[in-house]
């Protein structure tokens, strides 16, 4: 399937003969492994952290573009995400997302990231199946 403006593409291929797999996006590349003690050659992440990659890295492009978007300096801006894992079937039951920035107004930074919690794509997709919370440190 094509990649559109509708549609996004990744493919995942085995590296060699090994647990470790590579994801080919555009014109990107990541490797993804288990961790050594887990039966990998911990040569990437797992699934699982990149999937908390992922929701970060979305949400914290959608707050960048609304700070940008409203003229208010972006300074120090990070986002930490926590997840919570439930055993069976194995998945996240909890992601927490906590937004730092350093000298922004408390009120404005509630706004971009409930902005940025709206526009999020990941965090739209994955709020529908797990308890998702998102707050200013």
């Amino acid at each position: 399937m094509p990649e559109t403006a509708s549609r996004l593409s990744v493919t995942v291929t085995q590296v060699d003969a090994t647990p470790t797999s590579r994801a080919a996006i555009r014109s990107h590349e990541t490797l993804i492994d288990r961790p050594e003690a887990k039966g990998g050659l911990d040569r990437g992440p797992m699934g699982g952290e990149l999937l908390l990659a992922a929701l970060g890295g979305c949400f914290m492009s959608n707050l960048i573009a609304a700070a940008a978007a409203r003229n208010v300096p972006a300074r120090a801006l990070s986002v930490t995400v926590e997840g919570a894992l439930a055993s069976a079937p194995p998945r996240f039951e909890m992601i927490e997302l906590t937004v730092h920035a350093e000298g922004a107004d408390a009120a404005v930074l509630d706004k971009l990231v409930e902005i940025s919690e709206r526009a999020c794509i990941v965090a739209n997709t994955l709020g529908a199946a797990v308890s998702l919370k998102i707050r200013r440190a």
